[in-house]
């Protein structure tokens, strides 16, 4: 869901701040400066979810990148599942070849290493290991290590746009934690500037889902940090011994540092809608599992109710897209065939570390694909009428 761009409705741009900061799904800071406005600019964010989230994403960036989108974008931000898809492409960016705005490599820089991740499961291994050994979410990075990114740091992120954050969530400070080329920065406890960190770490501390891959931790010099950069945390431990969890625990679709910077948002979501149970679990591992689902399940629906709000208000352009879309609200005779009745079972895929088979990795990439061009259609500004001949993989559809 999105906004048209035809809609002459607009607020005035005196009208925003105080409008935007009432119903905006991000939390203004007491260092954001309410009246600043967004600048121009697009962003991608991009949900967590899992090895689910990392395909669906998948989907979305090749379906973005046939239309010539990806080098308009000046940020990707994520989180979680999300931000396994974001790091490979931000660490294999300078290696695209683009012809009229097209990557023509994209199938085997970015789509192939992500596939041969997730027919691995790497969770069980991760949490066996971390219970005799310790460090389930430093298991998870070596495994990032080892299938992704190597020994890479940030550092290796483009130098220039588009702008790569990957969000983790401090559990001491209760801040997002940002990782990116330029910084790490916790608007409370301060910022590193040029960190040298591992990309495979950053991804593993913005993923390590609680409670079994979380927590992440970070030991840190203290003199790294730039002085008065930090609001009010800004000295020991904060600074030496951070605690990370999952950025989709501060911020389930990612969006929190891209709202807050660019005019038009477009928002991919593979996170969890969450069944009925009629015999939830007693014991206290399945049953808080079963509490945190709620908790993400209501925190994600309020977001992405703001979200299409200020889209409609004008206060956002931009285009959501989700895993639990049904096709027909964005497309009534779509090209590619996504009946519901289909779509809603990849939607219903675990969101795990947990390897998938070749064909369902092939749903779960047919459906991002098509969702988001449904969504880009409708509500990106891409011209409506051209539509995808067929799926990245047409032997399989959507089931």
């Amino acid at each position: 869901m999105g906004t048209d761009p035809n809609n002459t409705a607009k607020l005035q741009a005196s009208d925003i701040p105080g409008r935007a900061m009432a119903s905006a799904p991000v939390e203004f800071i007491a260092t954001d400066d309410p009246a600043r406005l967004p600048q121009a600019g697009i962003a991608l964010c991009l949900s967590g979810g899992g090895y689910r989230a990392m395909l669906f994403h998948v989907g979305a960036l090749i379906r973005l990148n046939e239309m010539g989108q990806l080098p308009r974008i000046d940020k990707i931000s994520s989180v979680s599942g999300g931000s396994i898809t974001a790091g490979v492409l931000g660490f294999k960016w300078g290696q695209l070849v683009f012809q009229n705005s097209v990557a023509t490599n994209f199938q085997t820089e970015i789509v192939e290493p992500i596939r041969k991740l997730a027919g691995k499961t790497i969770d069980v291994s991760s949490v066996l290991g971390g219970l005799v050994l310790g460090g389930v979410a430093d298991r998870i990075a070596h495994e990032y290590r080892n299938y992704l990114f190597g020994n890479a740091t940030l550092q290796n992120l483009p130098a220039k746009r588009p702008i790569f954050v990957i969000n983790a969530t401090n559990m001491q400070s209760k801040a997002l934690w940002r990782f990116t080329k330029a910084y790490m920065w916790d608007w409370r406890v301060g910022k590193i500037e040029n960190p040298v960190i591992e990309l495979a770490v950053a991804v593993a501390a913005s993923s390590a889902f609680p409670p079994v891959l979380s927590p992440l931790e970070l030991r840190l010099d203290s003199k790294q940090f730039k002085p008065n950069t930090g609001h009010d945390l800004q000295r020991e431990p904060f600074t030496s011994d951070v605690v990370l969890t999952d950025g989709g625990v501060y911020d389930n679709l990612g969006i929190e540092t891209a709202w807050k910077s660019l005019d038009t948002i477009w928002v991919s979501d593979a996170g969890g809608m969450y069944a009925p149970e009629e015999h939830p679990h007693r014991d206290w591992v399945r049953h808080t599992l079963r509490v945190l689902d709620l908790l993400d399940n209501q925190v994600r629906s309020l977001r992405k109710r703001q979200v299409i709000g200020s889209y409609k208000a004008g206060i956002r352009k931009g285009a959501y897209w989700s895993i639990w879309e049904d096709l027909s609200t964005f497309d009534g005779n779509p090209s590619l065939a996504c009946p519901f009745s289909k779509t809603s079972k990849i939607a219903q895929t675990t969101t795990r570390l947990e390897g998938l088979d070749t064909d369902d990795q092939d749903k779960i990439v047919n459906w991002g694909y098509a969702i988001c061009d449904g969504a880009m259609r409708k509500y990106g500004g891409i011209d409506p009428t051209l539509k995808p001949k067929q799926f990245p993989f047409p032997e399989v559809g959507v089931g």
